[in-house]
């Protein structure tokens, strides 16, 4: 009995360690939207917004003139954008565009995972207003 209460107690205790570890080394694709990043500042679409798309859409094949839609390369990004239904103006959350930059749609943008400064970025655009500015 005593051998058999030395063997389980150091292997409950590793596996209790393993669990709770584990999720805490897993890079998860979504980002935390009760986060405190929010940007109150005026946002520019030809420079805060546009270069964020150019930099993680565009440039790297996926949305370029000869990609997947929307067209973000930039000469086209702002009317590929405001003439589909990817912005929700009336419901910014909602909007097609911040789902999947956030993760809350699949498959979550950019490649390698949402980023929340991407995410706060285009939330605040949209948020006031989307315009081409």
């Amino acid at each position: 009995m005593i051998m058999i209460k030395t063997r389980i107690v150091p292997a409950m205790v590793l596996v209790l360690l393993a669990v709770t570890l584990t999720p805490s080394c897993f890079k998860g694709t979504t980002v935390d939207l009760n986060s405190d990043l929010e940007i109150t500042r005026a946002v520019s679409f030809a420079n805060d917004v546009k270069p964020l798309l150019q930099k993680s859409c565009s440039l790297s094949g996926c949305h370029s003139a000869n990609g997947i839609a929307p067209d973000l390369s930039a000469d086209r990004a702002f009317l590929s954008l405001t003439t589909s239904d990817y912005l929700d103006i009336n419901n910014p959350e909602n909007s097609e565009l911040y789902g999947f930059v956030s993760g809350k749609l699949t498959p979550a943008m950019p490649i390698g995972g949402p980023d929340p400064a991407i995410s706060a970025m285009i939330l605040a655009w949209i948020k006031q207003g989307a315009q081409n500015n």
